[in-house]
């Protein structure tokens, strides 16, 4: 927890980069929740990091654009009654959304053709439909 962020083999978010808020959580806490900041909010300003290449900061600038308020990536925990898992929880939210976000492209789809094969049961198929609807009518006319 303490110390350097992981997220994964190439990006470690260091500890200076990341923002820390804690406040009075609205979940569960029974007598403790009105007195204790359990609510855990950390902030990573993406734009102005120093650990992303200029290739990784477009792509995450890029994929997280609806998510970042002028380049900081925010994410808040308070699932947890403790301030330390709340912390634990926000930390791995972050790690995940960042390697999500940094993750290479999936490769663009090959284009095929529909096999003769599978051309020809689609025809008989709606030959069999078109049949079953005509039997269906009403003949008189």
């Amino acid at each position: 927890m303490a110390g350097p962020l992981r997220v994964n083999a190439t990006v470690t978010i260091p500890e200076n980069e990341l923002t820390w808020r804690f406040s009075r959580s609205s979940g569960p806490g029974g007598q403790s929740v009105n007195t204790t900041d359990s609510r855990v909010q950390v902030r990573w300003d993406a734009a102005a990091s120093g650990v992303l290449t200029p290739e990784q900061r477009e792509r995450l600038l890029g994929r997280l654009s609806s998510r970042l308020v002028d380049g900081v990536l925010q994410v808040t925990s308070s699932e947890q009654r403790s301030q330390l898992q709340n912390r634990e929880t926000a930390e791995q939210r972050l790690a995940q959304i960042v390697a999500a976000a940094l993750a290479p492209p999936a490769r663009a789809r090959r284009a095929t053709k529909a096999t003769r094969g599978s051309q020809e049961r689609r025809i008989a198929q709606k030959k069999r439909r078109g049949n079953v609807k005509r039997l269906r009518r009403d003949t008189s006319d």
